[in-house]
């Protein structure tokens, strides 16, 4: 049995230190055959049963997106520990902050047995693989039930030089749109956008038209959150209606980073255009995407620009915040979606890479294969359908109740952050997700089939596989200077003279180096 005391828990750069101790002990069972002789005890009595596995200590890093999260020794936490043999410790982080705490936490060489990296290419990541800090998980998957049916293109969107450093979380390709209040457009008069001009007059509206009729000018148009040049970037979706590259474009038959691309500028113009018009929240920079639903919910703001299965979170929120009131209509959906708005050359639409980041094992923490082959096993069985259940919405009868083979989510939020949500964060979904679902609204059952219309209308990054040395050497400091000149850019701080000095700035800090080293890639795996 196991005996525990408080497990510690991090947030960031709050923590708590104790002790998680683990007692094994196991019943032994005497032989049913007994000697007719007392002095010569039979064979059987004397092999010794086997002894149990002791409990895989583990902790893992994992982002969190609420200000309340799973304790370890919560009732999902403790059952998941239970069925996979395992005694975890979570260290969650702040998803804002997430990068920063990845990259000091890399540097500190003071690492978790499995750490969520959400960017394959981050230049940290892929010099702590090249200096061989962790496991090529890639040889071991195929030895697993689940893991063994991993997709290959993901694999190989999801590999450093081929190779994979960590087991993948599965993502639909097209999952990247517009989630909007539908009650609101209804109420100003208005059908969903079609093109990039429709879309502005729609955030106009949902500003100056009153959307929720409460008679007061406290609404806008779009929240965004903290730019991070990666997925919570609404802008990196936006970039394509107006034909801007999806990171790298092919002009000719080079590859040509996206910013310089007269495309991009006219982006970035449009977001201006839409600051100074308050049409999007004036602290974006700076908002943090914990709290990216809460002005939809709260009749704040209309529309987020984010992977459209949101459509249907933010949809039950605010049916929960109506219940509370007494004004709910369950049969109604507030929110709608859609691929995107098109623009001179058609509908075009931000694809994921198939994987949400990956979870990787270092060498450090897991320091032989015995202990690797463990963790690969808890992770293998993560993706069991009652596993991932368990992670995705809790335990039945405490967390969630079932309406035919559907869940039903507690109604008491509370519970649910502190016990439940972000557990998902560690599910591979290999080969796919195959725990229960929520009840398969209108909502839900669309934004299936626009996630698989919008497979069609992707933008591919031509250089996705490619792995730069001077990005792995130069990539934060490159990135910083672009994001940073957009930032200043769209809130006026600087012109468009400073933005494109700011781009030169780019080329001169290995920039440059960048570019050509890509091309020789690109031309490389042509041959």
């Amino acid at each position: 049995m196991r005996q525990n005391t408080k497990k510690w828990m991090s947030v960031a750069a709050v923590g708590t230190v104790a002790m998680t101790t683990i007692v094994g002990c196991s019943d032994s069972k005497q032989s049913p055959a007994a000697s007719t002789a007392a002095s010569a005890p039979s064979q059987a009595a004397q092999t010794k049963a086997p002894q149990p596995q002791a409990p895989l200590d583990l902790n893992i890093m994992l982002p969190i997106f609420k200000t309340n999260y799973p304790k370890d020794d919560g009732p999902v936490v403790t059952e998941i520990e239970k069925r996979t043999n395992t005694n975890i410790h979570l260290e969650w982080v702040p998803n804002s902050s997430y990068p920063d705490k990845f990259n000091i936490t890399l540097a500190s060489g003071k690492l978790p047995h499995i750490i969520y990296v959400p960017d394959v290419k981050n230049p940290s990541f892929v010099n702590a693989v090249k200096s061989g800090a962790f496991w090529e998980v890639g040889k071991y998957m195929k030895d697993f039930p689940t893991l063994s049916q991993a997709n290959q293109v993901i694999l190989n969107n999801s590999s450093v030089d081929g190779k994979n450093y960590g087991v993948y979380r599965g993502r639909a390709l097209g999952r990247n749109g517009i989630n909007y209040r539908k009650d609101w457009l209804e109420a100003v008069g208005m059908q969903p956008p079609k093109t990039i001009d429709d879309f502005y007059n729609m955030l106009k509206a949902f500003k100056e038209k009153d959307p929720d009729k409460n008679g007061k000018d406290d609404t806008y148009g779009m929240v965004m959150v903290k730019w991070t040049g990666q997925w919570a970037s609404s802008f990196d979706i936006i970039k394509l209606w107006f034909g801007s590259p999806n990171k790298w474009g092919v002009i000719g038959d080079k590859l040509v980073p996206e910013h310089q691309t007269p495309e991009y500028l006219e982006a970035l113009k449009f977001m201006k255009k839409l600051y100074d018009e308050k049409l999007i929240n004036q602290d974006f920079a700076v908002f943090d995407s914990a709290k990216w639903n809460d002005p939809v919910v709260n009749n704040q703001a209309g529309v987020i620009i984010d992977v459209t299965d949101n459509a249907a979170r933010l949809d039950d929120k605010i049916h929960q915040v109506l219940a509370k009131e007494g004004k709910d209509k369950p049969d109604v959906h507030y929110i709608d979606n859609m691929i995107g708005v098109t623009g001179k050359n058609g509908l075009k639409a931000l694809p994921t890479s198939g994987f949400a980041g990956l979870l990787a094992i270092p060498k450090s923490s897991v320091k032989t294969e015995e202990e690797l082959k463990r963790v690969l096993k808890m992770l293998d069985q993560m993706n069991e359908p009652e596993l991932t259940t368990l992670a995705g919405y809790g335990i039945e009868g405490k967390h969630y109740t079932k309406d035919g083979d559907a869940v039903v989510a507690s109604k008491d939020t509370a519970l649910l952050e502190s016990e439940v949500e972000g557990l998902n964060q560690m599910l591979p979904f290999i080969p796919e997700d195959r725990g229960l679902k929520v009840k398969q609204t209108p909502l839900r059952l669309q934004t299936a089939k626009i996630q698989k219309e919008a497979e069609q209308f992707v933008v591919a990054n031509p250089a996705e596989p490619f792995i730069s040395s001077v990005y792995s050497q130069k990539g934060q400091q490159l990135d910083n200077v672009i994001n940073d000149a957009r930032i200043k850019f769209i809130v006026g701080q600087s012109d468009e003279a400073a933005l494109l000095a700011a781009f030169e700035t780019w080329k001169k800090s290995g920039g440059d180096d960048l570019v050509k080293e890509m091309n020789e890639l690109y031309v490389a795996s042509k041959k």
